[in-house]
């Protein structure tokens, strides 16, 4: 069976502003030194799927500047464009279309493009497995990561106790996805041992998830096909462009993994970290002696446990604890290190003042 991974790369990465933009979002950034993130991502899969095929699903704004950018082995055929943003489901159900469609049902693999993760050889075992796992059973497959803090920013899995099987490796069956908690229930979650951080990894078969799509979201499937049926042809862009906006705008986990019986879980260790805000840039850096990640022209006095970034200007602190400074030349980000999730929501306050040559 043929392997696809399809990374969503269409994301504006809005709490990382102001470094990430709508046109130049954080996946398309060398955040790491090492290259842009989305490269990362294509590059981390290799010898588990061949990289020539890899799908990645964008928007408009960023297509070009992503084709001109990512990694050489993709072919901009494997680029789909969506107009406008439709949530996950759309984003998922439109790559799984595409990919049966040219080559039948196949193995897909979906990989958000913002992730880091440290130890590499592990997370290609540890995608094997699952991948085996999914061929081998008509189910929905995730990897969900072993927490080692309580962590209020990400979501959660909680699973059965009992492992449905051990063979290739331990997979259990998922009893319920948790949004976002606050610290205490966080805390309860990891000292439950039931509960994992939903990694936004998922593999399955293209026919197991259009079946989830015909059973859970009918609406969007039924909506979608027209463009399943304009693909490879003259009119698939004006297709596209007419049937995209239309479509139901619903997240994969709301509206086909909090609902279909067929998800399964296994669990991955391997330096994982969803690099969704600022204060999440201690996975890739090391803190200094003070306890402070400096990418930035910086001189500090008293200076402890912050994150500063800037672009050649120079900043200075005196008698800073805790804190997020982030210099583009056109806009300064001041917070708490504790505000990190709340970057976005400036996001929203420049979009309803108009001010878009910030965002």
């Amino acid at each position: 069976m043929n392997k696809f991974a399809t990374i969503l790369a269409g994301g504006g990465g809005t709490r990382f502003w102001p470094l990430s933009r709508q046109e130049v979002p954080k996946q398309l950034l060398n955040i790491s030194g090492n290259d842009i993130m989305l490269n990362d991502t294509i590059e981390r899969f290799k010898g588990i799927i061949p990289q020539e095929n890899t799908v990645i699903v964008t928007n408009r704004t960023q297509a070009v500047l992503l084709e001109s950018i990512m990694h050489s082995s993709v072919s901009k055929n494997n680029i789909l464009i969506e107009p406008v943003a439709r949530n996950t489901a759309a984003s998922i159900l439109f790559a799984a279309l595409s990919i049966e469609k040219t080559h039948g049902d196949s193995l897909m693999v979906v990989l958000p493009s913002d992730h880091h993760i440290t130890d590499e050889e592990q997370f290609r075992l540890t995608l094997d497995e699952a991948c085996t796992v999914a061929m081998e059973r008509d189910k929905i497959v995730t990897i969900g990561i072993r927490p080692v803090f309580p962590s209020t920013g990400y979501g959660y899995i909680a699973y059965d106790k009992d492992p449905i099987s051990i063979n290739p490796v331990a997979i259990y069956d998922v009893a319920e996805f948790v949004e976002k908690p606050n610290f205490k229930k966080a805390q309860g979650y990891l000292a439950s041992g039931n509960y994992l951080w939903n990694s936004g990894i998922f593999i399955w078969k293209t026919s197991v998830i259009i079946d989830n799509f015909k059973r859970y979201l009918p609406r969007l499937y039924k909506s979608m096909l027209p463009i399943s049926d304009g693909l490879g042809t003259d009119q698939e862009d004006a297709v596209i462009n007419q049937i995209y906006p239309t479509l139901q705008s619903i997240s994969i986990d709301y509206g086909i993994l909090e609902r279909s019986d067929e998800v399964v879980v296994l669990s991955g260790q391997f330096g994982w970290n969803d690099i969704g805000s600022w204060d999440a840039l201690g996975a890739i850096f090391p803190p200094d002696e003070s306890g402070n990640i400096i990418k930035a022209n910086h001189i500090g006095i008293d200076t402890r446990n912050s994150i500063i970034y800037g672009n050649g200007r120079l900043i200075t602190t005196i008698g800073v604890d805790g804190f997020i400074i982030a210099d583009t030349g056109d806009a300064l980000l001041i917070c708490p290190k504790d505000n990190a999730q709340a970057v976005k929501d400036i996001v929203d306050i420049l979009k309803e003042k108009g001010m878009t040559e910030y965002i």
